[in-house]
């Protein structure tokens, strides 16, 4: 599925432009330690992995705005919310549908069709509620359900676990052009499935 441009912003430009700037440095700084017998290089590509992760994040936070603007108004809503489920630690996993429709490709759970809110998005995901696993669907400004299960993407990761939550949402992605943000309940990061890949995200009440 083809991904329509965006143009960057001087903001988010100068921004990634300061990183890999830094990340330079990193790799010459690189360079000149690998002549240096008592220095351990390690340490230097753990700092360039932090760098890329940054950077990458960055880009992520700036373009999910775009990739969701066009389908739902709610994104100042998602956003809030799914920051304060960061903070607590509370998994959740959101499908906003774009242009296709996703009710063949879920095994529907609980109708709630009710306006998008922060709180209501929240108090879903609150750990022990029942609907708090599975997936909640949103359509427009409108939260359509809770408790969704997400198809599970066959892929198997060489370099890292992946939860189940994640897997489903690569696993939507992968058959649909459904965006599907995720935050995981062990660590409280926030990422977003797009297209079968996984990006993650800074979190911030103004990500989105």
């Amino acid at each position: 599925m083809e991904r329509q441009p965006f143009q960057l912003d001087d903001t988010i430009k100068n921004n990634v432009r300061t990183y890999l700037q830094q990340i330079s440095t990193e790799a010459s700084n690189l360079i000149k330690h690998l002549d240096t017998s008592n220095h351990c290089i390690l340490c230097d590509f753990e700092e360039m992995r932090k760098l890329f992760q940054d950077v990458q994040a960055t880009a992520a936070s700036y373009y999910l705005r775009h990739y969701l603007s066009p389908y739902t108004f709610e994104y100042a809503a998602l956003s809030l919310a799914i920051h304060n489920l960061s903070e607590k630690r509370h998994g959740a996993l959101i499908v906003i549908e774009r242009e296709q429709n996703v009710d063949s490709l879920i095994q529907k759970g609980i109708p709630i069709q009710a306006p998008v809110s922060a709180t209501l998005v929240e108090t879903l995901f609150y750990p022990g509620t029942p609907l708090h696993d599975g997936a909640v669907l949103i359509r427009n400004n409108q939260l359509i359900s809770a408790a969704n299960v997400l198809p599970l993407s066959s892929i198997i990761s060489t370099t890292k676990k992946l939860g189940t939550r994640h897997r489903a949402a690569i696993g939507m992605s992968e058959k649909s052009d459904a965006l599907i943000l995720v935050v995981s309940e062990e660590t409280g990061k926030i990422s977003f499935a797009l297209d079968g890949s996984l990006y993650p995200i800074h979190s911030s009440k103004n990500m989105i």
